[in-house]
């Protein structure tokens, strides 16, 4: 009678752990957050992708109620910063805004990347802004029509600059040459600084920039806007033509993105509390603001964030195969 009083027991408090351990995410969801958030970004501070993650911090903190911490992981075009959080626990503590580069691309140009898209749980899009490719004012042309003409009569004379190979620039570039069947050759720079010094100081004709970090230069008259690398022109500069309107560009459509991502696996009411905010934050009119000010649109909260980027690195992968692009 003791031993079956004893197993008893036994078979209770095992039923007990065994639900207290099955109730426990869900008790964590409910409570979530409960601490700071750390926002991995995988570049410096001041760049484009840490200024919109900082503004995606901010709009989060004052929703869901608790900070959210900024920590720039720089290295590896964003690789190493992605790396850290696609290890790190599923429970909603580490997130990151990440762009193209170490998102879609990095994994195609580099064996070194351990991680890919599924490591990931998409939260949503958050924004996005066109490239913009440019010309120096030694290289003589005002308009793509122009572009076209001198380097279509003249192949392997003219080179583009980009801010890194595998970069979202660089893809850029390859894609118009790809479309435009054009032969030039590609420099790359470590980072966007130098090559803004080469083109302004007329030792490279053209060049491949974001459109944020492009527009001082063009609005200056240091170098000419040739056309944006969108299906249309830019809701912040419609003055600037989108390369597309050219026949030979018909099908140039690449631009810079950026989305909230978490580790794989992260728990649905999780991942539903932090899309919630993340939408409130992007339908706020400061927030819009602030976005058009860094050169960005804000990103249609319908989007499958999921979807959008696995077909982004389809379009990725012919180009890099075109290019043959390796790191």
């Amino acid at each position: 009678m003791q031993n079956k009083n004893m197993l008893r027991r036994t078979a209770i408090a095992a039923g007990l752990l065994l639900a207290a351990s099955a109730a426990a995410p869900v008790f964590a969801a409910e409570t979530y957050p409960s601490r700071a958030i750390t926002m991995v970004v995988g570049y410096p501070a001041g760049g484009s992708t840490d200024l919109v993650g900082r503004l995606v911090a901010d709009g989060l903190a004052s929703r869901l109620g608790q900070p959210v911490v900024v920590e720039n992981v720089g290295g590896a075009g964003g690789a190493i910063g992605a790396q850290k959080v696609a290890k790190s626990a599923a429970d909603g503590y580490t997130i990151m805004v990440g762009a193209n580069n170490e998102l879609a691309i990095a994994k195609l140009i580099n064996k070194a990347v351990k991680y890919s898209i599924d490591d990931f749980t998409p939260i949503g899009l958050v924004g996005s802004q066109p490239m913009v490719l440019v010309a120096s004012h030694k290289a003589g042309v005002k308009n793509a029509a122009e572009f076209v003409s001198l380097v279509g009569k003249n192949p392997d004379k003219f080179s583009y600059g980009s801010s890194g190979v595998g970069t979202a620039l660089h893809l850029a570039g390859e894609l118009v040459k790809e479309q435009g069947k054009l032969h030039m050759t590609h420099i790359p720079y470590k980072g966007v600084a130098p090559l803004t010094t080469d083109l302004v100081g007329n030792n490279i004709e053209f060049g491949m920039f974001v459109l944020s970090s492009g527009l001082p230069q063009i609005k200056a008259g240091k170098v000419v806007a040739l056309g944006t690398t969108e299906a249309k022109r830019s809701a912040i500069t419609p003055d600037i033509p989108a390369l597309s309107e050219l026949p030979q560009f018909k099908n140039v459509d690449i631009n810079s993105w950026f989305a909230l991502m978490a580790p794989k696996g992260l728990p649905a009411p999780i991942a539903a509390k932090l899309k919630k905010a993340l939408e409130e934050t992007m339908a706020s009119p400061e927030f819009r603001k602030k976005m058009e000010e860094t050169g960005n649109v804000v990103a249609n909260p319908k989007v499958d964030a999921g979807k959008y980027i696995n077909n982004e690195i389809a379009k990725y992968s012919k180009i890099v195969q075109f290019a043959k692009i390796e790191n």
